[in-house]
């Protein structure tokens, strides 16, 4: 489909489904090469938008590791609130482990803010950030994103685990507005 129609809004076809595997073969490639000596890490997917990138992340992956999840909001229709709120708590200790947050997107930072905190205190060792699309354009933070498959401007999208209002994250390509 070239374009969709989520709730009331249009959305139009910005990157395919191939387009994504590709990038996140490379990312894969790059943290099992870095990973290759650490011993277990935890991939921490932060739920609901990372799912489907954890999925076909870690099927890609080839170092002894670990996944947990998190749930944490931001978004209140197409934009973020600005408020970080944690849904679900972690689901394992991460004392003393290495720990790469697989997130979505990254836009202004402060969810990553945020996890970065939330990991400080559980007592993290090291902390690396994964994200599927990076919006350079909008992130304000110091905090480094150590892997990015995608580089995107600062337009609303969906698909691929993203969403608009809770629908629209099944579709395999990812979808930006069409104003």
């Amino acid at each position: 489909m070239d374009t969709i129609e989520i709730h009331d809004k249009k959305f139009r076809v910005c990157t395919t489904a191939a387009q994504i595997d590709e990038a996140v073969c490379r990312v894969a490639q790059q943290i099992n090469e870095d990973l290759k000596d650490t011993d277990t890490p935890i991939f921490l997917s932060v739920l609901n938008g990372s799912f489907m990138f954890t999925a076909d992340l870690m099927r890609k992956i080839t170092v002894k590791s670990d996944v947990v999840f998190i749930k944490l909001s931001s978004y209140e229709g197409t934009s973020s609130s600005g408020n970080v709120k944690q849904i679900m708590g972690l689901t394992k200790s991460v004392e003393g482990r290495t720990v790469i947050v697989v997130e979505d997107i990254v836009e202004t930072g402060n969810t990553i803010e945020e996890m970065y905190r939330i990991l400080k205190e559980a007592g993290a060792a090291d902390i690396k950030i994964c994200t599927l699309l990076l919006k350079p354009d909008a992130y304000r933070k110091d905090i480094k994103i150590d892997y990015v498959a995608l580089q995107i401007p600062n337009d609303f999208i969906v698909g691929y685990g993203l969403d608009y209002n809770q629908l629209g994250r099944q579709y395999k390509d990812i979808y930006v507005l069409d104003e």
